[in-house]
């Protein structure tokens, strides 16, 4: 990084901007913070921050199956059916449910709930980078946590009101969507400041698995309060990103400008912008550039591709994300039916799998130096994955978990690395010309169409499966290999490319740079 410096120039208007719990760390140690430490408390804050979001993401799967308990799996073969209905042994371990959602199209309302989620959310994606360009990020991704909390504690409160109108639920969800939609871009953009594009793949593969985390951590605490009431699994993990909401604002300096520190080297993986022009639009009317048209950005080499691709990766993964603990507690593995809390401890290993996924994919696609390729190994891999999982995960424990732990590496292997590494390679593509506002646009178009697949995933699934599981399980099989599909163009150009290095290799030539900036 180079030799660091602090210019006492610049102390009166930086003290202004420094977090407040920066400023009372430099004043007890009585010496400024470096640069490097400025960039360990970015990864943990901003590693913590989007880890809280997905566990208060997490809460609405684990409690799916208490809110809606009656609704077996249809291939437990009709004698378990039978004698589970009539010693209502089903009842006794999910419970009874709660209106409305426990009425005969509960399943189909509670997909009803992940669509309006989702949609405002990926509709809060295209506004809130805007938004935040125009306000200290701190601030910002403060009030973005501390209202997620509020409004998803609000749903929990309807267990002690004995709220049983779908609509305040509705309303609840739609409002924690907005609110949720501040997190993405304000993470990516102050981690974009601090850290440069050297081995970006493994570095964001590694700092990605926020999301897993955040699922696991959501899932544990939510199973573990459903014991004492549904509305606990919403209030506690609502509680937690608020006060981390809080930590944020003590904490984060959003660049190294607002707390008087600058690297005396600029390389070339300068931590500047390599990131935040990505996400956000342009900062200052000084800036170079005039924003790109919507049809235009579509044009930007690599973009559409990794767009609809990233689409069918997050609508399965999303999928995973809000109905696995529902399957498995209406699934009877070895013939036993899971209570809610066993089954949503269970689907942890599903973002377990999901944190090595996303290492992995980072790494490979570093050492290759082929995005595409990577991303797309991975989702065909998935295919088979998810056919094992449905036509023999019910047959033993040590089978279901091996295959769901198989199924979180393929599935968000790939949508790990698009929504990392692939959108900061695109987000500094040569035809762009370092137009922060065009890297916006292509970003929103990224990260927002793949929030569209999120929002259909779910809900599809809340009305197929009242049919049929497998019909669901084909859906994502299918969503997977079309994934893959988009992906075929440059897939074919990373191999074309790979075949000329090694020409050039042997007749002393120079590789070239990867395919997603190029081609």
């Amino acid at each position: 990084m180079g030799s660091i410096t602090t210019e006492p120039a610049h102390e009166s208007n930086t003290r202004n901007t420094k977090p407040p719990g920066i400023r009372f760390t430099e004043r007890t140690r009585k010496s400024n913070i470096s640069f490097k430490s400025h960039q360990a408390i970015v990864l943990i804050v901003t590693f913590l921050a989007y880890a809280s979001y997905h566990a208060s993401r997490k809460t609405t799967s684990i409690i799916k199956s208490a809110l809606d308990p009656q609704s077996p799996d249809e291939t437990t073969t009709l004698q378990s059916v039978s004698f589970l209905r009539r010693s209502n042994a089903l009842s006794w371990v999910l419970g009874s449910g709660w209106a409305p959602f426990n009425e005969s199209n509960g399943t189909a309302l509670l997909g009803d709930l992940d669509l309006a989620f989702l949609f405002v959310y990926a509709v809060g994606m295209f506004f809130s980078g805007h938004i935040g360009d125009r306000m200290n990020l701190r601030i910002f991704l403060t009030i973005g946590m501390v209202g997620t909390g509020l409004f998803t504690s609000l749903f929990g409160l309807g267990y002690w009101a004995n709220i049983h109108t779908f609509y305040y639920y509705l309303i609840v969800q739609m409002v924690a969507g907005l609110f949720q939609s501040t997190g993405w871009p304000s993470v990516v953009a102050v981690v974009g400041n601090w850290f440069g594009k050297s081995k970006r793949g493994l570095i964001m593969g590694i700092w990605n698995a926020h999301t897993s985390v955040g699922n696991i951590s959501g899932s544990l605490i939510a199973a573990y309060f459903l014991k004492y009431g549904w509305g606990w699994s919403m209030v506690v993990p609502g509680l937690m990103i608020a006060v981390v909401g809080v930590l944020v604002f003590l904490f984060l300096p959003v660049d190294p400008e607002s707390v008087g520190v600058v690297a005396a080297e600029d390389d070339a993986g300068s931590p500047k912008k390599a990131l935040t022009e990505h996400l956000l639009s342009a900062k200052t009317d000084n800036e170079k550039g005039s924003p790109v048209g919507f049809l235009e950005a579509w044009r930007i080499p690599g973009v559409a591709p990794f767009a609809f691709c990233l689409f069918f990766a997050k609508l399965v993964a999303y999928t995973f994300l809000y109905w696995l603990p529902f399957y498995i507690s209406h699934t009877a593995i070895n013939g036993k039916y899971l209570s809610s809390t066993a089954a949503g401890n269970l689907s942890t290993l599903f973002d377990v799998g999901g944190v090595v996924g996303g290492i992995l994919a980072g790494y490979i696609s570093d050492r290759l130096n082929a995005r595409a390729i990577t991303a797309a190994s991975f989702t065909y891999c998935a295919i088979p994955a998810l056919y094992l999982y449905r036509c023999y995960g019910h047959t033993s424990m040590p089978v279901n978990i091996i295959l769901m732990l198989v199924i979180g590496m393929f599935v968000n292997g790939p949508y790990a690395l698009i929504t990392t590494a692939v959108s900061a390679d695109l987000g500094t593509h040569r035809s762009l010309r370092g137009n922060s506002k065009a890297l916006a646009t292509v970003t929103a178009i990224i990260d927002g169409t793949g929030s569209v697949g999120a929002a259909i995933g779910p809900v599809l699934t809340g009305y197929i499966s009242t049919k049929s599981w497998s019909a669901v399980f084909s859906m994502l099989m299918a969503s997977a290999f079309v994934a893959g599909l988009f992906l075929t163009k440059l897939v074919v150009a990373e191999v074309t490319e790979k075949i000329q290095d090694l020409q050039r290799g042997s007749s002393g030539g120079t590789p070239r740079s990867s395919v997603v900036e190029e081609v």
